[in-house]
């Protein structure tokens, strides 16, 4: 049945999108509460000194949040990360489908994708710091550079395995190439590249945490160094709790959104009959 037209249908739409993207959180929301159990369980037996309960844990980032300093710390955190993540997914995903449609850039860049992927975070976090010092400089650079062989590889994985057949037609119906870009080419790339986004941005927040604890005097790490330091177990947790918790943020209220707009043609097909 067909939605009534005009404002009311719109409305109607728009109701029924929300409705359905809340309701598909219910499976992630199960996951957590589950692991917030099994925490529980194993900080009952190893005791709060070594693994504060999720309670403890909450109330302590709670009187943190309250400090505006801690706030300043995640924003800190969360900049960095997203600008070393956003440069890997602009070239990565730009060179990724550049190698996936030619035969000699996937030659020539296939060493460079291995050692970037053999050689550890750590090592560039020692190089970044001797080339752009203790500031913002070291974290997105080895964040990009840990973040930028998982999207490059899922943008050449996707445009590699597009069906040549799509394409003989597209070139027989005689498609402008920006039908062919929209209708045939990105649904398909856009399957590949939303995992490694997904991936490449977890990664992203661990990495820049790294840094950060090795190179920074602000920001998430910074502040994980400092309760290290201090022995206080309880502000540990609860700093991992913000990174965890502004990482699900970034994801489920950008990066998921944005999935769900682009590949509004699946579940328009999914839910064909």
């Amino acid at each position: 049945m067909n939605a009534p037209p005009g404002l009311p249908g719109r409305l109607l739409a728009a109701s029924g999108s929300v409705l359905a993207y809340l309701w598909s959180g219910w499976g992630s929301l199960a996951s957590l509460f589950l692991f917030m159990a099994a925490w529980h369980a194993l900080a009952m037996v190893l005791g709060s000194l070594i693994l504060p309960t999720p309670v403890e844990s909450l109330q302590t980032l709670s009187r943190l949040l309250h400090d505006p300093l801690a706030w300043e710390d995640i924003a800190i955190t969360a900049r960095r990360a997203l600008t070393g993540f956003l440069l890997s997914l602009g070239v990565g995903s730009a060179a990724g489908m550049i190698a996936g449609i030619s035969l000699t850039a996937s030659m020539m860049s296939r060493p460079i994708v291995t050692l970037l992927v053999g050689m550890p975070p750590i090592a560039w976090l020692v190089l970044a710091l001797l080339w752009f010092g203790a500031g913002d400089g070291t974290p997105v650079f080895t964040v990009f550079v840990a973040t930028f062989p998982v999207i490059f590889v899922g943008a050449m994985q996707g445009t590699r395995t597009l069906d040549g057949q799509l394409r003989e037609l597209s070139r027989m119906l005689g498609l402008s190439f920006a039908m062919k870009l929209s209708d045939i080419y990105l649904p398909h790339v856009l399957s590949y590249l939303f995992p490694a986004w997904i991936t490449a941005l977890g990664t992203a927040w661990k990495v820049v945490v790294m840094a950060e604890l090795l190179s920074t005097q602000d920001g998430i790490g910074a502040a994980l160094a400092i309760s290290r330091s201090h022995l206080d177990t309880p502000s540990s947790m609860a700093w991992i709790l913000a990174l965890v918790g502004s990482l699900l943020g970034v994801e489920y209220l950008l990066l998921e959104p944005l999935k769900r707009r682009l590949e509004s043609w699946r579940q328009w097909d999914e839910s064909r009959p």
